[in-house]
């Protein structure tokens, strides 16, 4: 195709740029996929921030990518993508470990139809997760805001969706990183893995939701949804995105929204503490 779009150049130099350009992009998008146009108009911008430490074994993170792809492709999503004002989201989705590894996986995508939907989708199964070093949710925030603060499109809303099965315990405090997005009108929501069958057992907490809760999520109508059982899980992302994307209630157990009441107090640098106490055992696992 691009042979013959140059020969149409030589010979008729107007009428081969007409043919030659919408051909040249056809193939970019063919390979490629369609980019994000400048300052495409979408209800919601979501980040989609996967934790991937190592914590987590392979099964696990297998679990984790097959499941954000089928709740992004569900009928369920793509209905509530189709009831916002301009019936299309933007995603970006990456994975996340130490606040030093932020690996994009799905770049900034629209998506306005069940077939762009089952595209991302695609993309996501394309490929594989690798476990990494540490755990820095406020790393992982700083990365998404970023990415909302550069997207190339104006978005209503602006969230990101962060998972996570364990506390921050590397860079600066979560709260630091939460409340510097929050002041820019960002929203966080949280997806909590309560699980307890991977590695590094001594890193977790029992009250990792409260943590959520307390710690992480922040910002306009921020919630979060825990993740008890593996077996949840594609579920639980599947209705937190339908919650996102629409700011539809489902009658769903455990969404718990963010508490902007003081009650007694919690220490959100219990990540940071486990860590100087026992991660001196895990210097070749480093978590």
């Amino acid at each position: 195709m691009a042979r013959f779009a140059f020969t149409r150049l030589t010979y008729h130099p107007r009428m081969a740029f007409r043919v030659a350009v919408p051909a040249m992009v056809a193939v970019f998008i063919a390979l490629f996929g369609a980019p994000v146009r400048a300052q495409e108009r979408v209800d919601v911008a979501l980040v989609l921030a996967v934790d991937v430490s190592r914590s987590m074994s392979y099964e696990e993170l297998r679990i984790q990518r097959e499941g954000y792809a089928a709740a992004i492709s569900s009928p369920q999503v793509v209905r509530a993508i189709g009831q916002g004002a301009y019936r299309r989201i933007a995603i970006t989705l990456f994975e996340w470990a130490a606040n030093v590894h932020a690996n994009e996986i799905i770049g900034w995508t629209i998506i306005e139809s069940q077939a762009d939907a089952d595209a991302v989708a695609a993309e996501l199964l394309a490929t594989r997760s690798f476990g990494e070093r540490r755990t820095s949710i406020s790393g992982a925030i700083h990365h998404a805001t970023g990415l909302l603060e550069t997207a190339p499109l104006l978005a209503d809303r602006r969230v990101i969706d962060i998972s996570g099965d364990g506390p921050n315990n590397q860079g600066v405090p979560v709260t630091e990183a939460r409340d510097e997005a929050v002041a820019k009108g960002i929203t966080i929501n949280g997806l909590p893995m309560m699980t307890r069958d991977g590695f590094a057992q001594q890193f977790h907490i029992d009250d990792l939701d409260r943590y959520y809760t307390k710690c992480v999520i922040g910002g306009p109508g921020a919630f979060m949804v825990p993740v008890n059982d593996w077996d949840q899980f594609a579920e639980a992302v599947r209705r937190k995105l339908v919650m996102e994307i629409g700011q539809v209630e489902e009658a769903a157990p455990r969404v718990v929204p963010a508490q902007f009441i003081l009650e007694e107090p919690y220490d959100c640098l219990i990540g940071e503490k486990i860590w100087q106490q026992r991660g001196w055992q895990f210097d070749d696992f480093d978590r």
